[in-house]
C-alpha cells in the first residue's frame, strides 16, 4: 500500500477564444503528489491520499475524481478554505509555465497536530513532494511525518520545485535537505537541480551526494532526453525516450515517480520499510518509468496511463 502526501489543486488550461474580453480556461484535477497517488492507483496498486481539501465547489470535484481513481480518501481532511488553482499556459514544445493561487488554501494548511496517530501496517511507502514541502504550515507536518516514519516505511521524494509557490530558495534548499535525509528514493529534474544548486552542479555530485545522505536510490530525469538512475552501489542506467508527439509535459515527472514506486514494488525492492536495490535490474526499471512518462507526454493534462496502456506501448 502507497500514501502520498501534499498538494491538492485544479490546473487551469488557457483555452483559446476569439471573443475579446473573454477568457476561455479547462480545468483538470491535479498537484504533483495526488498525481502520484493516481498514477500508482491506475498501475493496479493499493493506493492513498494525505491532505486537507477543500469542502468549495472544486475541493468536491477533487473528492470524486480521488474516488473514480481508486484512491482511499480516510486521510483527506476537509476544510473551509479555499481549493488552491493553477494556471497554466503550455509553450510550442509542449513544456507548462505556471502560476499559482495558494494563499490562504486548504492544502497548504495542514499542521502536525492533524496528523495521523498511525498508519496500517500494510503501508509500503509515503510519498511527498512539491510546494507542499516548502509552504507553513503543511511543510513542517510532512517533515515530522517523515521523520517520524522513517525506517517503518519506504520514503519516497521529488522536490518539484515551484518558485512561484515559495520564492525563497533557501527554503527549499532546507526542505531538500532535511527529507532527503530520511528518504529511501529521490527524484529531481534537472530544472529541479539547477534550480536548487546552480547550473555547474553535474547530475553525477547531485546523485553522489544524495545517495551519500542515506537513499538507497536515485533519478534524475531530463524532460525528452531522457532519465538516469543512480543506486547506493555505484550502479546507473540511462534511459531514452520514444519518439512522440508531445501535446504537453504537465504529470510526466509525477508518472515517472508513480511508475518508479510501483516497478520498485512489483519486483521485491520495497520490503519490510525498507528499499533494496541489490538484485534489481535498474535498466529495466527506468526504461518502464521512461515510457510511462512519454504516455503522459501524449495527452492533454495529468492523464496518467494504467499498465495495460504501457503494456500496449510496449507491444506497438
Amino acid at each position: 500500500m502507497f500514501i502520498s502526501c501534499g498538494d491538492i489543486l485544479v490546473d487551469l488550461f488557457h483555452a483559446p477564444t476569439a471573443a475579446i474580453g473573454e477568457v476561455g480556461l479547462q480545468g483538470h484535477v491535479g498537484g504533483s503528489p495526488l498525481n502520484v497517488a493516481v498514477g500508482l492507483s491506475r498501475l493496479g496498486n493499493k493506493a492513498g491520499y494525505l491532505c486537507k481539501n477543500s469542502t468549495d465547489d472544486i475541493g468536491q470535484g477533487i473528492s470524486k475524481y480521488i474516488e473514480a481513481n481508486g484512491i482511499l480518501s480516510d486521510w483527506v481532511i476537509p476544510s473551509e478554505l479555499n481549493s488552491t488553482l493553477a494556471m497554466i499556459r503550455k509553450n510550442d514544445d509542449g513544456s507548462a509555465n505556471y502560476a499559482f493561487y495558494t494563499d490562504n488554501t486548504a492544502d497548504t494548511s495542514l499542521t502536525a497536530a492533524e496528523l495521523p496517530k498511525q498508519f496500517p501496517d500494510e503501508l509500503a511507502v509515503l510519498h511527498f513532494g512539491s510546494y507542499s514541502t516548502a509552504v507553513e504550515p503543511t511543510c513542517s507536518a510532512l517533515r515530522a511525518l517523515a521523520e517520524r516514519e522513517t525506517g517503518a516505511r519506504v520514503i519516497s521524494y521529488d522536490p518539484n520545485i515551484r518558485a512561484g509557490v515559495q520564492p525563497d530558495l533557501a527554503v527549499w534548499r532546507e526542505s531538500f535537505e532535511k527529507i532527503a535525509a530520511v528518504a529511501d528514493f529521490v527524484k529531481a529534474s534537472d530544472e529541479d537541480i539547477k534550480t536548487l544548486f546552480g547550473a555547474d552542479k553535474s547530475f553525477e555530485s547531485f546523485a553522489a551526494d544524495t545517495l551519500a545522505l542515506g537513499a538507497q536510490a536515485v533519478a534524475v530525469t531530463e524532460g525528452g532526453n531522457g532519465a538516469t538512475v543512480y543506486v547506493a552501489d555505484g550502479r546507473k542506467a540511462r534511459s531514452t525516450p520514444p519518439s512522440i508527439k508531445v501535446s504537453d509535459t504537465v504529470g510526466a515527472g509525477d508518472t515517472f515517480q508513480a511508475a518508479s514506486l510501483h516497478w520498485l514494488f512489483a519486483n521485491g525492492c520495497i520490503s519490510n520499510g525498507k528499499l533494496s536495490m541489490a538484485d534489481a535490474n535498474i535498466q529495466e526499471w527506468v526504461d518502464f518509468a521512461t515510457l510511462a512518462a512519454a504516455i503522459t507526454c501524449t495527452r492533454s493534462g495529468a492523464d496518467l496511463p494504467t499498465l495495460a496502456d504501457i503494456e500496449a506501448w510496449k507491444g506497438s
